[in-house]
C-alpha cells in the first residue's frame, strides 16, 4: 500500500531529476577512489549554495574547527574542544555553543567539565550530552541551562532513551524495549540471523539482520509480542550489514551495505502487509558514502562521484552543492545533513527540492 500510494508522486519528480541529471552514471564511496563512469557526463552546470550562515564567536583562533550537531534545522549545538590539531587537555579547555535560528546566531554556554583528556557531543530532540573523559557524562535536557552528572562508559539513560523505544541491547543481540531507565530484552524475540538493527513506523516494528551474506528481517505488529518473518527478495553480491531505515514521511526500508563497506548497496522498501520489495537502482556507479530517504519514495546518494538520487527504479546524479566527502543524514524534521570534514551543509525543503545552507563557526 505505501508503494502504490508513493507512486504518483515519484512519476512527477522523475523528469525533473531528469533534467538537473548530468551524464548517468557516478557514484562512490567514502574516502575511496571514484567509481567507473558508466557514461560520458556532460560539463556540471555549478549550483550554488543558497546561503552562507558564517559566525564568529569569541574563542581564541588557535581552536580547530568544532564539532557541529543539529537535531532540526534550527536547534543544535557546537563543540570546540582541540587546539592546533591536538586532543583536548589543561591548555585547550572546551567552550561550548548553542543555535535556535538554523546557525544565524550562536550563544555560548557553560561547559560543566571544560578540562578532560577527551571531549564528546552527543545531540537528540530534547537532549544534550557531554562526554568528558574520563570524568564521565553531562546530560542536559534544558537546551544546556542546566547538567546532570552521571559515571561509567554507558550512555545516560536520557540519551539512550532518545534514540527510540526499541533498540537492539548492544552485546546481547536481542531486541529491547525502553521502560524509562534501560532496555529490557522483549519476551519473544525475532528469529533474526545477524540481527543488528531495529525501526518502527506506527505499529510497524522492523528487525533485521544479515548472515553468510543473506539479508533477514521480520515483523511485530504488536509492539513485539510476537513476530513474523518476512523474506527479503535475493539480490546479486552479497550484503554485510543490514540497516533498517525510516523515510521522513513515513515508510520502512532496508538498506545493505556491502561486506567492503564501500560498494552500492542493496535496497528495500517495505511494499506491506509482510512483503520487501527490491528496488532497482539502474545506472549507479559502483561505490556509495552514504545512502538516505528523503520521502516520497526517493534516496539520496553520496559518494566519490558527487551526488545522485535513486528514483523511479534507476539512479540519477543531480547537481546540488555537495562533494563526495559529505556523508548524508535525515533529521527528524526531514531535514538534510551533510557533513564535510570542513563544513556542514543544511538541507531544508521536500524529496530532491531542497534549499541548501551553508554553517560556517569560527573563532576570532
Amino acid at each position: 500500500m505505501i508503494a502504490r500510494k508513493l507512486l504518483p508522486a515519484v512519476a512527477l519528480l522523475l523528469p525533473a531529476l531528469a533534467a538537473c541529471s548530468i551524464g548517468d552514471v557516478r557514484r562512490p564511496p567514502p574516502t575511496r577512489a571514484p567509481g567507473p563512469v558508466l557514461t560520458a557526463p556532460a560539463p556540471p552546470r555549478v549550483v550554488d549554495i543558497d546561503e552562507v550562515r558564517h559566525v564568529r564567536v569569541a574563542v581564541p583562533e588557535r581552536y580547530d574547527r568544532p564539532f557541529v550537531e543539529f537535531v532540526d534545522a534550527e536547534h543544535g549545538y557546537a563543540l570546540f574542544a582541540a587546539c592546533d590539531s591536538q586532543p583536548p587537555g589543561r591548555s585547550c579547555s572546551a567552550h561550548l555553543y548553542s543555535t535556535l535560528d538554523g546557525g544565524r546566531s550562536w550563544q555560548p554556554l557553560r561547559h560543566p567539565r571544560p578540562v578532560a583528556e577527551d571531549q564528546q557531543l552527543y545531540a537528540a530532540p530534547g537532549v544534550l550530552a557531554l562526554l568528558a573523559e574520563p570524568y564521565g557524562w553531562y546530560t542536559s535536557t534544558d537546551g544546556g541551562a542546566g547538567f546532570i552528572h552521571t559515571t561509567g562508559d554507558e550512555p545516560p539513560p536520557v540519551l539512550v532513551g532518545a534514540r527510540g523505544r526499541f533498540q537492539v541491547i548492544e552485546g546481547l543481540g536481542e531486541v529491547g524495549e525502553w521502560d524509562g531507565q534501560r532496555l529490557r530484552p522483549l519476551a519473544n524475540q525475532a528469529s533474526v540471523p545477524g540481527l543488528n538493527t531495529v525501526g518502527q513506523d506506527g505499529d510497524l516494528l522492523v528487525a533485521a539482520g544479515a548472515a553468510g551474506g543473506r539479508p533477514y528481517a521480520a515483523i511485530s505488529r504488536n509492539q513485539g509480542r510476537s513476530w513474523r518473518a518476512t523474506p527479503v527478495p535475493a539480490l546479486d553480491g552479497e550484503v554485510g550489514v543490514l540497516r533498517v531505515t525510516l523515510a521522513p514521511d513515513g515508510g520502512m526500508w532496508l538498506v545493505g551495505e556491502r561486506p567492503d563497506r564501500t560498494g552500492f548497496p542493496a535496497l528495500w522498501r517495505f511494499a506491506g502487509p509482510t512483503s520487501w520489495e527490491r528496488v532497482r537502482a539502474d545506472g549507479h556507479p559502483a561505490q556509495a558514502r552514504s545512502v538516505v530517504p528523503i520521502g516520497a519514495g526517493l534516496l539520496a546518494v553520496t559518494g566519490p562521484g558527487g551526488v545522485g538520487v535513486v528514483a523511479g527504479g534507476r539512479y540519477y546524479h543531480v547537481d546540488w552543492p555537495l562533494t563526495a566527502d559529505h556523508y548524508l543524514t535525515v533529521l527528524a524534521d526531514g531535514t538534510i545533513v551533510a557533513r564535510g570534514p570542513a563544513d556542514v551543509i543544511l538541507g531544508t525543503g521536500w524529496t530532491a527540492n531542497r534549499r541548501w545552507v551553508k554553517v560556517i563557526l569560527d573563532g576570532d
